[in-house]
């Protein structure tokens, strides 16, 4: 495996914007000066928030820093536990990246490495356990899963890890060595698992996650889907069934309603409003994570998810980039998706389990198509869309539970 431990923050030029809601100013500071900025949400029963912003953070687009910027930051004590991995050739011409709005360079977080991307991943447990790689949703990050980690760590070696564009993983601006479309995800993430995982592993994926595409590897497959790259998944999954015993699916796409994106994400795939609501933390993160069920976010775990849209504009423009992916293809897949879970052919156990407390995606039609294509179906009440959130240790013990039955 190819790590790269202790790698410092990426630094930035001084050119900073500060959003209020939607509106936008712009500021000009000497690179030795502190600005302190407000970022409002529009939602008026939210508090604004105090970020005390270093220029030397961050890439030049977005506002930088954050109420922790002065102390201890609960963003960086869970990069310190991660490493960089490089998986994955970088393509294109090499040229500098430029933002799609303004035309400027970017900085160097926003710019594709020379060679090869790197991902962050966070790994526990003993290297000779059974591997499980847990695989975060969008827009979300490998942190989704510190509660399901340490459920997982006296059994097997785990690893979490930050998908491009993602967390603290490279985030190259689109059509500059990495477009965020799925093709280029299930390529990505074939190099990525052909660095972690060298004998049977167990898979674990969360919401608007990618599939996988001719891996060498042989996989004892724990599937854990929810949401819209589900159906990549599953297309992948009915070519290789021999490296499959069983599939996991959270929260998925089952239905004709399943296959439009909800107005919290297809917001970002707009033109222009897009690109703006994008680089604001509070629509991109933090409101994702609290929109579609009851998750109540605190502000430590809050900052951890706000921080690469705090540091860098290239976080919102890979989310930008990504949603109109999916606004684009989601329908179709979710059509092979129903298609492939009910052929006759499809031999992988199949586990759907459900947080009935989902805003985004409605049950209704969900027994029907677990009955007629007689996979088991798993109601959890308490969970929303983001399950490892709501219910992050009841996720972790059905994980294991899963893993161990397929042993006996």
């Amino acid at each position: 495996m190819a790590l790269l431990a202790n790698v410092p923050w990426p630094r930035s030029e001084p050119f900073q914007f500060l959003f209020r809601g939607s509106p936008i100013s712009a500021a000009w500071s000497s690179p030795r000066k502190s600005l302190s900025f407000y970022c409002r949400s529009s939602d008026d029963r939210n508090e604004d928030y105090l970020l005390d912003a270093p220029v030397s953070v961050g890439d030049g687009f977005s506002f930088s820093g954050g109420k922790y910027s002065d102390g201890p930051n609960p963003s960086d004590e869970w990069f310190k536990q991660g490493k960089l991995v490089k998986a994955h050739p970088v393509l294109g011409s090499g040229e500098k990246a430029k933002d799609p709005i303004f035309g400027l360079t970017m900085g160097v977080s926003s710019q594709a490495p020379s060679d090869v991307f790197r991902w962050f991943c966070v790994e526990s447990g003993c290297a000779d356990n059974p591997p499980v790689v847990l695989m975060h949703g969008f827009p979300s990050q490998a942190y989704s899963y510190r509660k399901v980690l340490p459920l997982l760590t006296k059994d097997y070696h785990t690893i979490a890890f930050d998908w491009l564009g993602f967390g603290f993983s490279d985030k190259p601006q689109p059509r500059y060595g990495f477009d965020y479309t799925l093709d280029e995800y299930v390529s990505s993430l074939e190099s990525l698992i052909n660095e972690l995982a060298v004998d049977k592993v167990s898979l674990v994926v969360q919401y608007y996650i990618t599939g996988l595409h001719n891996m060498k590897i042989t996989f004892q497959l724990q599937y854990r889907i929810q949401g819209y790259f589900s159906p990549v998944v599953v297309k992948y999954a009915s070519n290789h069934q021999e490296k499959f015993t069983n599939v996991i699916l959270l929260n998925p796409p089952l239905t004709a309603k399943h296959a439009n994106l909800p107005s919290t994400l297809s917001v970002f795939s707009n033109f222009l409003l897009g690109e703006i609501f994008s680089q604001d933390p509070l629509r991109a993160s933090d409101r994702p994570l609290t929109s579609c069920g009851p998750y109540k976010m605190k502000e430590d775990d809050a900052m951890v998810y706000r921080r690469p849209y705090l540091t860098s504009g290239s976080s919102g423009f890979a989310l930008n980039a990504i949603s109109r992916a999916m606004k684009k293809e989601l329908k179709r897949y979710v059509e092979e998706m129903k298609t492939i879970l009910m052929d006759k052919n499809w031999k992988v156990r199949t586990t759907v389990c459900w947080g009935q407390r989902d805003r985004w995606l409605s049950y209704d039609g969900v027994e029907d198509f677990c009955h007629v294509a007689k996979h088991k179906l798993i109601d959890l009440p308490m969970a929303g869309h983001h399950v490892q959130e709501d219910c992050g240790e009841e996720v972790g013990k059905l994980i294991a539970q899963v893993i161990r039955s397929n042993k006996i």
